[in-house]
């Protein structure tokens, strides 16, 4: 059984001993650290076991006589930390411990804009260099697996669709195409999640419309795909580049988050590569992928 999916306990529903102990006098600290710091010393201390529900929001308002802010500021805290989960409509979870040293990138890292736009930062520096590599070795399998996943993703953007799954597919087949298995098995494990779209509807947002916003994005696999084609190395690079940084600076410019600084640059137009047989030169300029 997946442990993220571990359900509640039969006992789960047991009246809490949350209240066991009366309030506290208020301590000298941030009310968000106090918080954390009582609910995950009870997880720690197995009085909240894998698999409990965590008091509700309310529960704990009135425990701490805190707003709903602090609440589920607290609780985000929790789950940045891999204590908790909170599956929405139902409740918080306690987590099982999890493993020293695990590399792990989860659905909860995609909450806000910032975090999708720090996947895309470790996406550019490693698919930027897939692309070189695949140029340097992609075989005619390679080439015609791309193809593929470009004239899907065409057909998918023309049937009212947001094209995720070929869009994903797209990068996947540049990561085969290094011939090295380990980006082909990060992209697996990151899965379709990584793409913006499936997280923040730039494209139904977009000023042009979702179907030219879509094409543009479009263009600038098409230009990808020739420079890999023409195995031209140094252009796959900044194609993917380009690519990857426009769908940054647009969801920096759209985004409201404090923590993400202005954009220290404007989108720039992808390298025109030869182009290869039936496929059309277009403006590249595009924020998503």
């Amino acid at each position: 059984m997946n442990p993220r999916k571990t359900p509640s306990r039969p006992d789960a529903d047991r009246p809490s001993t949350f209240y066991a102990e009366p309030p506290r006098a208020r301590r000298p600290r941030s009310l968000v650290g106090e918080i954390v710091e009582s609910l995950a010393a009870r997880i720690r201390d197995g009085q909240l076991q894998p698999g409990d529900k965590l008091p509700t929001e309310a529960e704990i308002m009135t425990r701490f006589d805190v707003s709903r802010t602090v609440v589920r500021e607290s609780l985000s805290k929790l789950q940045a930390s891999g204590l908790v989960e909170t599956r929405h409509g139902i409740g918080t979870f306690v987590l099982p411990p999890q493993e020293p040293g695990n590399f792990r990138i989860m659905a909860e890292d995609f909450a806000t804009v910032a975090d999708v736009i720090s996947v895309l930062e470790l996406r550019i520096s490693l698919e930027t260099e897939a692309a070189g590599l695949a140029a340097q070795r992609r075989t005619p399998e390679n080439l015609t697996a791309l193809e593929n996943a470009l004239h899907a993703f065409q057909d998918s953007i023309e049937h009212d669709s947001d094209a995720v799954p070929p869009d994903f597919q797209f990068h996947m087949e540049v990561a085969r195409a290094t011939g090295n298995r380990h980006f082909a098995d990060l992209m697996t494990y990151l899965g379709t999640m990584i793409i913006p779209r499936t997280r923040v509807n730039t494209a139904h947002n977009a000023p042009e419309g979702r179907l030219n916003y879509l094409r543009r994005v479009h263009g600038e696999h098409e230009s990808i795909y020739n420079a890999i084609s023409n195995q031209d190395a140094e252009a796959a690079r900044a194609a993917m580049r380009t690519h990857l940084s426009n769908s940054r600076e647009r969801l920096r410019r759209g985004s409201n988050v404090h923590t993400i600084q202005p954009a220290d640059a404007q989108p720039t137009q992808s390298p025109q590569p030869d182009q290869g047989p039936g496929h059309h030169q277009r403006s590249t300029q595009s924020y998503d992928n």
